[in-house]
């Protein structure tokens, strides 16, 4: 195995486990659901990797938390709570031509926005599954007379966009602070 595949299944590994223990820790909401920086190493192996080492470590902090006892009703809500929401949050690595480019301008602003961008675009992916997740397995759990779509939504976004904002806001402050965790060497 050549040293950079190494270097890169070592960091999806480590990653992947901080994400996981950063999922433990952070503000429970009464209801559910808790605001933390578990989208974090996610945003930063998608910003030195890509897509794929984005949504593969995401898709190991998946791994860990169905493995210690997540809330599972069924498989395909695990699937889709766990292995999938955080995957996407890979996704956040869609900007990072635009970051690197920046980078290389010296633009610490125009990195901001693209680091930011990324990392929305990534949350809400993962909102968007957690939304799907919601309506499908968790409809009994709406108050009557509600519609399970906007229970599923203002559940899920009452933790997900604190999350979203926080980790958009670390990300920003790491990357701007410490440009060299762009480069993969």
């Amino acid at each position: 195995m050549d040293r950079k595949r190494l270097q890169f299944l070592l960091e999806v590994a480590i990653l992947g486990a901080i994400s996981f223990v950063l999922d433990k820790i952070g503000f429970s909401m009464p209801q559910g659901g808790s605001i933390t920086l578990s989208m974090l190493p996610i945003i930063v192996m998608a910003f030195r990797w890509g897509i794929v080492g984005g949504m593969l470590t995401g898709f190991i902090s998946g791994i860990l938390q169905v493995a210690t006892g997540a809330y599972v009703f069924t498989p395909i809500q695990a699937v889709l709570d766990y292995f999938v929401a955080y995957a996407l949050v890979g996704v956040a690595a869609i900007t990072l031509g635009w970051l690197l480019s920046s980078q290389a301008k010296s633009n610490k602003g125009a990195m901001v926005t693209a680091i930011v961008v990324g990392t929305i675009i990534g949350g809400l992916l993962r909102l968007l599954a957690h939304f799907i997740a919601g309506i499908v397995f968790f409809a009994s759990y709406a108050p009557e007379g509600q519609p399970v779509w906007l229970y599923s939504l203002v559940y899920n976004a009452s933790f997900m966009i604190p999350s979203i904002i926080l980790s958009a806001l670390v990300a920003s402050l790491l990357f701007t602070t410490a440009p060299r965790l762009l480069q993969r060497t």
